[in-house]
């Protein structure tokens, strides 16, 4: 059986490639990321303070006025019963934009059409994500201990083996001193949605 999930937000993000500093463990040479670590992100907000957007129709007029094309629209969300604990280490290491309130509000995820990708082990710290493949040797440390290794886009698609992993990493202690508590993250590709005809 599923969890139900809540929406995050949708993200404008780069498709990140593999680099030197990165985890020697992932299978490809592409990675699917929410995490800025890895991916470049495009902003909401024109201070760059808030870079998750509330529906994938804003993400997408942002992506196409943005006007690269190695742009894509990512969106996100956390197992409901995750919600609670993502909520308190928020408050402690300091708010990520709209984030927050979209998360008390439990918005239903994934929206309809939208594809599911898997799931990215993600923490936060200090109003940003990090990724499980942007800190050395947590992917290698995650397959040892548990046997669970990510696909070619460094995500993991069994939604029992990413949670199960996100737990063992947390209990680990490894993400010390950036990450303390880890969470699954859903991670989809909505449908392109239809923009607005731009005026000559």
């Amino acid at each position: 059986m599923r969890l139900r999930y809540v929406l995050a937000g949708y993200r404008v993000a780069t498709r990140a490639h593999f680099r030197d500093w990165q985890e020697q463990g992932l299978p490809g040479p592409h990675l699917l990321s929410l995490s800025d670590c890895v991916v470049d992100l495009v902003p909401v907000d024109p201070d760059g303070w808030d870079r998750w957007f509330a529906s994938s129709q804003e993400a997408e007029i942002a992506r196409d006025q943005a006007g690269r094309p190695e742009l894509h629209v990512l969106g996100a969300g956390f197992a409901a019963d995750d919600v609670p604990g993502l909520q308190d280490d928020m408050a402690r290491d300091g708010w990520d934009g709209s984030l927050p309130e979209r998360l008390i509000r439990r918005e239903e995820f994934p929206g309809a059409g939208e594809r599911r990708l898997g799931f990215e082990l993600v923490g936060f710290d200090v109003a940003g994500w990090h990724t499980w493949t942007c800190i050395g040797g947590l992917v290698t440390d995650v397959h040892q201990a548990t046997g669970i290794r990510p696909g070619p886009d460094g995500l993991i698609q069994d939604e029992q083996d990413a949670r199960r992993a996100a737990q063992w990493l947390t209990d680990s202690g490894l993400g010390d001193p950036k990450v303390f508590l880890w969470a699954a993250a859903l991670l989809t590709e909505p449908p392109r949605a239809t923009l607005p005809a731009k005026s000559s």
